[in-house]
């Protein structure tokens, strides 16, 4: 496909700006806004972004709440920290829908307006990992990266497998139990739907089994243990990371360890502001009516971590 086809000016329209209100004597008074009428919706300016498990080509997939994400977060750099596409899933039935084509348009509109995109493979997109240390449509995919925060902290980027036993060891194991997790996300949805026709916000069941069920929490301690153990020797400040569907910010150690999470259950991303500070933002059903994000709403975790 040739560079004009990816491009931005392809997809985006262009609405004629409106005339400005003036000032002084004889100055065109506003109209009033009445009292239904949609609020602005602001758009929150982060020096850099992290965002994982996307999952698209999966039913799983919250591709509407993302897209409307990231039109209202904008960024200098944004990482897609790994299975950001589902190759497992797509390659057994295909799945797509306009809101998943729509995230990949406002990436790539995003990488054409100047935003630095960088893409870490993961394993359910490991099909990508053979084109490593290439640029496609103005994104750059590499196997791992090292960030500098606004701080001046070094953190080791990637998607996190490398880390997961089952997923190393037992491909197989992990194909089975991808299958029993698609189940459990399907039931998920469902519930999505419904509690949005009630008016309710986003809640995600698959989470709240992982956390009550006791195998899974010990199986989340022992991932971040092992992560924490292996970042040490590097000589880095942390390690930001997907995989496990888990948002975290915490401590391992004399190192930090930052989780941004997934776009499957807990809809949440990872941001660094200008002055370097990491904090968990989730978004919601409810922030597509007001286009606010809401930070530090995980409820094991802290959500922030401080220059």
């Amino acid at each position: 496909m040739t560079d004009a086809a990816w491009s931005t000016n392809a997809f985006l329209g262009h609405e004629p700006a409106a005339a400005p209100y003036r000032t002084g004597y004889g100055a065109r008074i506003p109209p009033l806004n009445p009292a239904n009428a949609p609020r602005t919706r602001p758009i929150r300016r982060h020096r850099t972004l992290f965002i994982s498990d996307v999952h698209l080509g999966t039913r799983g997939c919250k591709a509407e709440l993302l897209a409307d994400f990231l039109r209202h977060n904008a960024c200098e750099t944004l990482y897609l920290v790994g299975d950001i596409f589902d190759g497992w899933q797509l390659k057994r039935r295909w799945y797509w829908t306009a809101d998943m084509s729509e995230v990949v348009r406002l990436i790539l509109a995003s990488a054409d307006a100047g935003t630095k995109v960088i893409y870490i493979p993961g394993n359910h997109d490991e099909f990508l990992r053979p084109y490593c240390n290439r640029t496609i449509a103005g994104i750059e995919v590499v196997a791992e990266a090292v960030h500098v925060s606004a701080a001046g902290k070094r953190y080791l980027v990637l998607h996190g497998d490398t880390f997961d036993g089952v997923v190393e060891c037992a491909k197989w194991l992990a194909h089975v139990g991808d299958r029993a997790y698609s189940l459990a996300l399907a039931l998920n949805d469902r519930l999505h739907v419904l509690r949005r026709r009630l008016g309710l916000p986003y809640w995600s069941l698959s989470a709240y089994l992982k956390r009550k069920v006791k195998k899974a929490v010990e199986y989340v301690s022992r991932y971040e243990t092992a992560v924490g153990r292996a970042v040490q020797p590097l000589g880095v400040d942390g390690i930001i990371c997907g995989h496990i569907h888990q948002a975290e910010v915490r401590r391992l150690g004399n190192v930090s360890y930052l989780n941004d999470g997934d776009w499957v259950e807990s809809c949440t991303a990872l941001a660094e502001d200008a002055l370097g500070n990491m904090e968990i933002l989730q978004w919601s059903s409810s922030c597509l009516a007001d286009g606010l994000a809401r930070a530090g709403e995980h409820t094991q975790t802290a959500a922030f971590i401080p220059v």
